[in-house]
């Protein structure tokens, strides 16, 4: 098992570890539903430098991309972000990841740690067209995602940039913490606000610190993964290996805007067939109408017991007390308001396929 450069600091500090893509990491320090909270109300900080990181550099940095993501990345200006999706050529994906425009002819490409490999090797194979200088940084750098209602104000003394002009989607290089040279950037993954930290390895136990240093008047807290997924659920945000993969499509996943046909991109010939004549099965959002937790895996019935399809991410909402999950479903059950049932057990449990997100901030 890999470690991140807090890792120690992690055990230090109580938190639950477990093996997770290939590192040893903290998936709670008290517990889900204080931490969930402590996100949706206040401000609390992961630690997710398990995540991949790629510079792609020089004249054809851009073609590269434009040709393996689905987005257009002709549309990005320096210091925004972009989400995306790296089709396979079967109508998967490869991996979802966050593309940044770090300068004229460089970008920063964010990629899920469980496919860091599989990712290198996908790119690096349409990249004999564009030679484009590409560089795997992932072991070297770090990711603090620090995130919550409170984020901003509580940080706000560790930076001479003013936090609250970074719109979503949206980055800064600038110092932070004491360290200069860091992106700050506002591509959270919870839906409660806040910003992540890219740094070296070396200066991350300086920023973890400073961080909660600065928080400690705001009740800042450490937070897990398991958190982490209970609240990205709630706000609908695809997991990789759980919702998306390299079975399922764009279009099957809910992914269409950000399928752009205004490029040739791998597959996009096949994508576009699929847009037009539109999915067969669709990724849905729903919520139990009784008491139940649905979970990965389980079955997903019609009102005759006829299994149609499979919960793919499934929790107790800590914000809503309520059953909620995502699953593919046939096109026909893919209607707001139709109804389904979550084979919990020996029982099927009634469900209403509804819009996302679950939760809606106050």
């Amino acid at each position: 098992m890999k470690n991140t450069a807090l890792t120690t600091t992690h055990e230090l500090l109580g938190a639950k570890m477990v093996p997770f893509a290939g590192y040893n990491m903290p998936v709670s320090y008290e517990g889900v539903n204080a931490e969930h909270e402590t996100v949706r109300n206040g401000v609390g900080v992961f630690d997710v430098s398990h995540m991949g990181e790629f510079l792609i550099s020089g004249p054809n940095a851009l073609d590269l991309i434009q040709r393996v993501t689905s987005n257009d990345a002709s549309k990005l200006t320096i210091g925004r972000a972009q989400y995306s999706c790296m089709p396979n050529e079967t109508g998967g994906i490869v991996d979802d990841l966050i593309v940044y425009r770090i300068k004229d002819d460089q970008y920063l490409l964010v990629v899920n740690a469980s496919n860091i490999d599989k990712d290198w090797a996908h790119i690096a194979a349409y990249n004999k067209e564009f030679n484009a200088d590409m560089r795997n940084i992932s072991e070297d750098y770090s990711l603090l995602a620090i995130q919550g209602p409170k984020a901003v104000e509580a940080m706000q003394s560790l930076t001479s940039i003013d936090l609250s002009t970074i719109k979503f989607y949206h980055f800064e290089v600038a110092d932070f913490a004491g360290i200069d040279h860091v992106i700050i950037s506002a591509t959270g993954y919870t839906g409660s606000g806040g910003f992540e930290i890219y740094c070296k390895n070396e200066e991350v136990k300086q920023i973890w610190d400073k961080v909660f240093e600065a928080g400690a008047e705001f009740g800042i807290k450490p937070i897990g993964l398991a958190a982490r997924d209970t609240l990205r659920l709630e706000m609908g945000y695809c997991l990789y290996g759980n919702d998306i993969d390299d079975t399922t499509s764009p279009f099957e996943a809910g992914l269409g805007w950000i399928t752009k046909f205004t490029k040739d991109f791998v597959n996009s010939e096949a994508l576009e067939k699929e847009k037009k004549h539109g999915p067969e099965r669709k990724l849905v959002a729903f919520e139990l109408d009784e008491r139940g937790i649905p979970r990965h895996g389980y079955d997903i019935v019609d009102g005759n017991g006829k299994t149609i399809g499979t919960v793919t991410s499934g929790t107790m909402s800590p914000s809503m007390g309520t059953g909620i999950g995502l699953g593919y479903v046939p096109t026909v059950f893919s209607a707001y308001g139709s109804k389904i049932q979550i084979q919990i057990r020996k029982k099927a449990i009634p469900a209403t396929v509804v819009k996302l997100p679950f939760y809606k901030a106050k």
